[in-house]
C-alpha cells in the first residue's frame, strides 16, 4: 500500500495521523513500515472496535477511532508515541504484560482489570477487559502486539454500587431504631471505599450558610472547600416529615471518579434507602411509645395493705417492634383480702396491647363480683373472654394473700393458667419455685377445670410473680433460666421488695427480648 494511502481509512483520525512527524518517532516515516505494519493497522483501522498497536521495542501507539474515544484527553498525543509515555500512570500494571507477550509469544488475556488512566484531567479509577496478542512478521519474529480492548468501568461500578444498595436494604429491613438506622449504614458504607471514602448522616447544615439558589426536590449540593478533591456532597433525607435541622447524607467524592449523572443517582438511591428506613423506625417508635404509655396507664401503683409490702415493675422490650400484652396487677377485695395478677397475652402487637387491657379489667371486675378461689377467678375470666370474643390467648398467675381465719397466719392460695411458676423466697434466704402442673392457658377452652395451690407465707417472705421475659433467653432451656432466677434470689431475704425488683431488673438489663412485668409481695412480720 502506497504511504499516501496508508492514513486513508482513519476516518476522523486522518488529519491527526497526518499531523505526526512520523520520521521523529521510533518508528520512522511510513515509507519504511513493513509490510506486516501496514496491513495490521489497515485491519485495525476498519473495525469499530477499539484496537490500538503498540510497535517495536518501544512499543508506539498507533489506533483507531473507536481507541480514540476511549482514551480521550490523551489523543491525539498518543499517536506516534511509546506506551510508557502515554500511560506512565498504569505503565507498572501493563508494561510487564506487554514484555511478557513479546517475550513469550502468547497472548494475554484479562477481565474487568483497574487500569487507572489519568485521560480526562484526574486520575480515574477506570477497568478494562483487553487482550495483548502478538504480531509476527513474514521471518516469524513478533513485529509489535495488538491490543483489543473494551472499557468495563460502567458496568464494573455500577455492579459495586448495586450490590452496596443491596446489603444496605437488607441491614436497615429489621431496623427498629431511628438512631440504628446511622450505626447499621456506617457499617455498609465502610465495605465501599471506591465510591464512598467518606460518608455519614448528619444534621442538615444552617440554611443561611448554604447557597439559596433554588435547587429542584433531592438534588446535590456541592460544596467548595478550597481544594479540587474535596468535592463534598450533601443530600437532604426524603423523610416524610422534612422540617427545619432535618438530616442529610454527606458523601465525600471520590476523586477518582467523575461526578456525573450515574453516582449522584447512586448517592439518591442510597438516601432515598435510608429515609425510608427513618420513616420505618419513627413509625414503630411512635407506635411502640403509645402502646408503653396505655400499658403505663394500666399498671397502676399497688394498694397499701397493713400485713404485706407490694412492689411492681414494667419494662418495655428493647425492641421498638416488641409491643407486648405483658401486665401486672394488685388490688383488694370487699373481703380485705389482696389479689394480686401478672399475665402475659399472646402477641407483639397492637392487638395484644389491647386485649392486655381488656383482660387486665376483666380479671378485677370477676375477681370483685366472685369474690371466690383463684381458680373461679381464672374460669370466670375464660368465660368472659369467650362471651365477650376477646380474641387473645393468655397465660397468667391469680394469687390471694390473706390471714388464715383461725391462726391468723399470712397464706397464700394461687391457681396458675400456663404462666411461669411463681418464686418464693424464704426468711432463711432460700428459695423454690412454686412449680406445680399447670391448668390450660386462658382464650382456649373455657370449661377447662383449673385449681388452687395454697402455700404459707412466713413474716419476711417474699412472693416473685414475673411474665417470661424475665428468664426467657434464646438459645437456653427455661429450666436452665428458672435455675439461674432462683440463684439470684437466694440470700436476698433482707431487700425490701422494690430493691428485689430493681435487682432482677438490673441483672438481666441488655438480655431481654421481650416485655417483662414484675410483681413481689413481701409478707409484714
Amino acid at each position: 500500500m502506497p504511504a499516501t494511502d496508508l492514513f486513508a481509512r482513519a476516518g476522523r483520525l486522518e488529519a491527526a495521523y497526518h499531523a505526526v512527524d512520523w520520521a521523529a518517532t521510533p518508528l520512522g516515516a511510513p515509507v519504511g513500515w513493513s509490510r506486516t505494519l501496514r496491513g495490521t493497522l489497515d485491519s485495525a483501522l476498519q473495525t469499530r472496535f477499539p484496537v490500538t498497536l503498540l510497535w517495536g521495542p518501544e512499543f508506539v501507539l498507533l489506533y483507531n477511532e473507536a481507541y480514540a474515544e476511549l482514551i480521550t484527553g490523551k489523543h491525539p498525543s498518543a499517536l506516534g508515541r511509546p506506551a510508557h509515555e502515554v500511560f506512565p500512570e498504569a505503565w507498572d500494571l501493563v508494561g510487564p504484560m506487554m514484555e511478557a507477550v513479546r517475550e513469550r509469544g502468547e497472548p494475554t488475556w484479562v477481565e474487568d482489570e483497574l487500569i487507572p488512566l489519568e485521560r480526562n484531567g484526574f486520575m480515574e479509577e477506570c477497568y478494562f477487559t483487553f487482550s495483548y496478542s502478538p504480531v509476527r512478521g513474514r521471518d516469524g519474529d513478533i513485529e509489535g502486539l495488538i491490543d483489543i480492548a473494551s472499557e468495563t468501568t460502567r458496568q464494573v461500578v455500577a455492579a459495586r454500587r448495586l450490590r452496596l444498595l443491596s446489603r444496605l436494604q437488607e441491614s436497615l429491613a429489621e431496623v427498629q431504631r431511628t438512631d440504628e438506622v446511622t450505626v447499621r449504614a456506617d457499617e455498609v458504607f465502610a465495605t465501599d471505599h471506591a465510591d464512598l471514602p467518606e460518608a455519614e448522616i448528619r444534621l442538615a447544615p444552617d440554611p443561611r450558610r448554604t447557597p439559596t439558589a433554588p435547587r429542584p426536590p433531592m438534588r446535590e449540593i456541592l460544596l467548595d472547600e478550597g481544594r479540587d478533591d474535596a468535592r463534598l456532597v450533601l443530600i437532604p433525607l426524603p423523610t416524610a416529615e422534612p422540617g427545619v435541622g432535618g438530616t442529610v447524607l454527606a458523601v465525600r467524592l471520590s476523586p477518582f471518579l467523575p461526578a456525573d449523572a450515574d453516582y449522584l443517582d447512586f448517592l439518591n438511591l442510597i438516601a432515598t434507602s435510608l429515609a425510608q428506613a427513618m420513616d420505618r423506625a419513627s413509625a414503630l417508635e411512635a407506635e411502640r411509645g403509645l402502646s408503653t404509655a396505655l400499658q403505663l396507664s394500666l399498671l397502676t401503683s399497688p394498694p397499701s395493705i397493713p400485713f404485706a409490702e407490694v412492689a411492681v415493675r414494667y419494662q418495655p422490650a428493647a425492641e421498638v417492634a416488641q409491643i407486648g400484652g405483658d401486665w401486672y396487677d394488685a388490688f383488694t377485695t370487699g373481703d380485705g383480702g389482696l389479689t394480686v395478677v401478672v399475665g402475659d397475652v399472646a402477641g407483639h402487637d397492637r392487638e395484644a396491647a389491647a386485649a392486655m387491657a381488656q383482660l387486665r379489667n376483666l380479671v378485677r371486675g370477676v375477681a370483685w363480683t366472685r369474690r371466690g378461689a383463684p381458680s373461679g377467678v381464672l374460669g370466670g375470666l375464660d368465660s368472659a373472654m369467650k362471651g365477650l370474643e376477646v380474641p387473645a390467648v393468655a397465660t397468667a398467675v391469680v394469687a390471694q394473700v390473706d390471714r388464715r381465719p383461725h391462726t391468723g397466719a399470712l397464706s397464700c392460695r394461687w391457681s396458675n393458667a400456663g404462666h411461669p411458676p411463681p418464686v418464693l423466697l424464704a426468711p432463711d434466704g432460700s428459695t423454690k419455685l412454686l412449680e406445680t402442673r399447670p391448668d390450660l392457658l386462658l382464650g382456649l377452652e373455657p370449661s377447662t377445670p383449673r385449681h388452687d395451690h395454697d402455700v404459707e407465707l412466713e413474716p419476711g417472705s417474699s412472693l416473685v410473680l414475673y411474665t417470661d421475659g424475665l428468664v426467657e433467653r434464646r438459645g437456653v432451656p427455661l429450666d436452665v433460666s428458672l435455675g439461674w432466677l432462683l440463684d439470684a434470689l437466694r440470700d436476698r431475704e433482707r431487700l425490701h421488695p422494690e430493691e428485689l425488683c430493681d435487682l432482677l431488673l438490673r441483672l438481666v438489663k441488655g438480655f431481654t427480648e421481650d416485655d417483662v412485668a414484675l410483681l413481689v409481695v413481701r409478707a409484714g412480720r
